[in-house]
């Protein structure tokens, strides 16, 4: 089934970024159009698809990863890391798109996953 997914990986810690909050935009011709919002389980993934089915069209999206949040409530400091947009194409509507964000207060790094 077609879907998009995503999961947030802290490496300050070694584990699963649970609570992480997100928001999925799709990037229009006047700016962005929020398609959901929602947050990280204690998995790190969250507990639906962001998007799947019918709803999975082709076009250019971010997701906005709010880490700075994330690491405030665990007790460290991200001085330098607030907001972590991921812009990405999605060219096939029937394709499995997994967008996983690995993450420190000062780096990121991201992969189109399986």
């Amino acid at each position: 089934m077609a879907r998009l997914s995503t999961h947030v990986l802290d490496t300050v810690h070694g584990v699963p970024a649970p609570g992480v909050r997100l928001r999925l935009e799709r990037i229009e011709a006047g700016g962005p159009v929020v398609v959901c919002e929602t947050a990280t389980n204690a998995d790190g993934r969250t507990d639906q698809p962001l998007m799947s089915g019918e709803a999975l069209v082709t076009g250019t999206y971010q997701i906005v990863f709010f880490v700075r949040e994330y690491f405030t409530r665990r007790g460290v400091a991200s001085p330098f890391l607030g907001e972590v947009p991921i812009r990405f194409e999605i060219a096939d509507a029937g394709g499995h798109y997994h967008v996983p964000l690995v993450v420190t207060p000062w780096s990121f790094s991201t992969y189109r996953g399986s």
